[in-house]
């Protein structure tokens, strides 16, 4: 698979979260054949739900596309490193492959603050990192910035 260009569609996913003044960060779900099954962007603050993480959004996308909670062979492309209930979630859907951006060393749970993906689950992920780093790090940034400076213009 192609990890950039997969990226590439979670950084839009992460943008149009920005625009909505959410946290930007984008996730995609992607099945064996290449084939996108879901997507997903940061959703707290409008769905005023704490689940509403951008893997939580694109993995019930997919789940609903392949009509089943399994997923099998699927890779998560997300452009920040994956908290512990997203990775939990990874874990329990079975995704083969989770690939992400920047580490994220608040609530990192792959290298950051905690490796859940390397507890013995009935389940393993492969975890590939620092995809697009640079570019998810850059919009992260900004964003705050724009937050920090109170415009409302994000």
């Amino acid at each position: 698979m192609d990890d950039a260009r997969y990226m590439t569609e979670a950084l839009e996913e992460a943008k149009r979260a920005g625009r909505k003044g959410e946290v930007p960060i984008g996730a995609v779900v992607v099945d064996e054949e290449g084939n996108v099954i879901g997507r997903g962007h940061n959703l707290r603050e409008t769905r005023q739900m704490s689940t509403a993480h951008a893997e939580m959004v694109a993995i019930e996308e997919a789940c609903k596309t392949l009509k089943t909670w399994r997923l099998d062979g699927c890779v998560l492309y997300v452009t920040l490193e994956p908290c512990p209930m997203c990775a939990g979630t990874i874990i329990q859907s079975r995704v083969k492959r989770v690939v992400y951006a920047a580490d994220d060393p608040k609530n990192g749970a792959h290298v950051s603050k905690i490796d859940v993906f390397a507890a013995e689950f009935t389940h393993r992920v492969d975890v590939v990192s620092g995809v697009l780093a640079q570019e998810a790090s850059k919009l992260l940034r900004e964003f705050f910035h724009t937050l920090r400076n109170g415009r409302n213009d994000v």
